[in-house]
């Protein structure tokens, strides 16, 4: 079970916000967007040749930030558990956007799997079914950003860097790279085969 009820947590702070940064519970666009940008700079510089998979895509608000900077990739997927967030993402993005639990159901294949903050109200162990899945779908890497630290919260999922690399052993990924030098308590991380 998640440490909270995520439709809950998502629907409640979209009511309240719209579409928008916060409403899918960032502190603000700007966050968001400098997230992106290090997500960004771990995928290739060409993204016109790649598949994309955005698991937890929210609004598809990364795939608006991608075109802004001209990185489109050749194909963008957005996988949300969230039926709203589903359809507005077709709706803004005029892509493929696939209703999904990413813990558990079966995901598309593509280049690289991402995600920004969709794992940070997991418990540990529905975080690393999320990996393990999005790994597993994934040609060349699954790269994603987390919460930092070893802050114990009855809200979200703080991830040391000990952890992140058990995980990545578990699942069998080849190489790591990480950037911890944009915020604080947050992380991106990349899964590379």
């Amino acid at each position: 079970m998640p440490r909270i009820d995520n439709n809950k947590f998502y629907t409640s702070a979209m009511e309240l916000h719209g579409v928008s940064a916060k409403g899918v519970n960032w502190n603000s666009s700007d966050s968001q967007d400098l997230r992106f940008k290090i997500i960004l700079d771990l995928l290739p510089q060409n993204l016109s040749e790649f598949t994309l998979a955005d698991a937890g895509c929210g609004f598809g608000d990364f795939y608006l930030y991608a075109k802004r900077e001209n990185k489109l990739p050749k194909e963008y997927i957005a996988i949300d558990s969230i039926k709203e967030m589903v359809e507005i993402t077709k709706e803004r993005t005029q892509t493929q956007a696939i209703l999904a639990d990413i813990c558990k159901d079966p995901l598309p294949f593509a280049s690289y799997y991402i995600c920004s903050g969709a794992m940070n109200t997991l418990e540990l162990f529905e975080t690393h079914l999320f990996m393990q899945n999005c790994y597993a779908s994934c040609e060349e890497g699954f790269i994603f950003n987390i919460l930092h630290g070893s802050k114990k919260s009855k809200t979200y999922n703080y991830l040391t860097i000990s952890i992140i690399k058990t995980m990545a052993s578990e699942i069998g990924v080849r190489e790591i790279k990480f950037r911890e030098d944009y915020m604080k308590n947050d992380i991106t991380v990349g899964f590379f085969r």
